[in-house]
């Protein structure tokens, strides 16, 4: 059976507008032509589509489930005539990511990287949020996608894997936890190198230890994971990190690991959409890029 994007485009035309005279007006066509097209395709479909009246035109029964077909075709045309556009460099596009201090500062660097690379139409907000405020924004659709602590309820949102994340101790060599695994609770009458208060992941670790009956002694706070091993080396105090840029400072510096025993301390980070069907065409890839699956929905 034979139809084209003309005859679905105004058939949705008809069914928005309830009259054939303004869906002929805004292709625009001659309304003669527009009838005819239309007794054309219901002829060869065999089905009314439309009751004509003096007041206009409503769909059949029949009708209703063409159109709900017809609207599809019509977004997903829309879809793909923004994303040749962008591909094209006619339009830029802006992706909004947030994503928790470990993802931020270990994982994600690495991992966007090649996507930005081959889809330089796409431009990128990052920001840092606690996983709790990801899932809230992603659901309220204030971005696109977050990495946030598996753990966490998701409340119904799509959830994919991105990272396993481990926290350790990072402590100058040859001080007194070196060689050993602890709880948080016997480490917490040392003084803490952290991250500024209002970083997600200080306010996690200053949680963890309130909740240990112990309040965290943070003697300096410094901005970067680097700037806090620089004060660990020198024996200003002790902080608490991703293993996996513990053990890249620990190659630069006369540093120690020392393994966390609570179970909370080893964590699997995990990407999180509202829905796959109505995300972005780029947001999708980027979900692919990061968590190697290609399509999740």
């Amino acid at each position: 059976m034979h139809f084209d994007l003309v005859d679905v485009r105004l058939l949705v035309a008809i069914a928005s507008t309830g009259s054939l005279s303004k869906a002929a007006a805004t292709f625009p066509v001659a309304v003669s032509a527009a009838s005819t097209r239309l007794r054309q395709l219901e002829e060869r479909c065999q089905v009314t589509l439309f009751t004509r009246a003096a007041h206009g035109m409503t769909p059949t029964p029949a009708g209703r489930l063409v159109l709900e077909g017809c609207q599809r075709v019509v977004n997903e045309t829309q879809r793909l005539r923004d994303t040749l556009q962008e591909l094209a460099g006619q339009q830029r596009v802006v992706l909004k990511l947030c994503a928790s201090t470990v993802a931020n500062s270990t994982f994600l660097p690495a991992a966007l990287g090649p996507f930005l690379a081959d889809y330089p139409e796409v431009d990128l907000q990052l920001t840092e949020g606690s996983s709790r405020s990801i899932l809230r924004d992603v659901q309220a659709g204030e971005i696109d996608l977050g990495v946030y602590d598996g753990n966490q309820p998701t409340g119904g949102l799509l959830s994919l894997p991105f990272r396993h994340d481990r926290l350790v101790l990072l402590v100058p060599q040859g001080h007194a936890l070196a060689g050993r695994r602890l709880g948080l609770v016997e480490a917490l009458g040392f003084p803490y190198i952290g991250l500024p208060g209002e970083r997600a992941m200080q306010r996690f670790i200053e949680d963890k230890a309130i909740a240990a009956g112990i309040a965290l002694r943070v003697r300096v706070r410094a901005p970067s994971f680097d700037a806090i091993a620089q004060l660990v080396a020198q024996g200003a105090g002790i902080a608490m990190l991703p293993e996996a840029a513990a053990s890249r400072l620990a190659q630069e510096l006369p540093l120690t690991l020392v393994g966390i025993a609570d179970s909370w301390a080893s964590r699997e980070l995990r990407l999180c959409i509202r829905d796959w069907q109505s995300l972005p065409s780029h947001a999708r890839l980027l979900v692919s890029y990061l968590s190697g699956v290609a399509h999740p929905g």
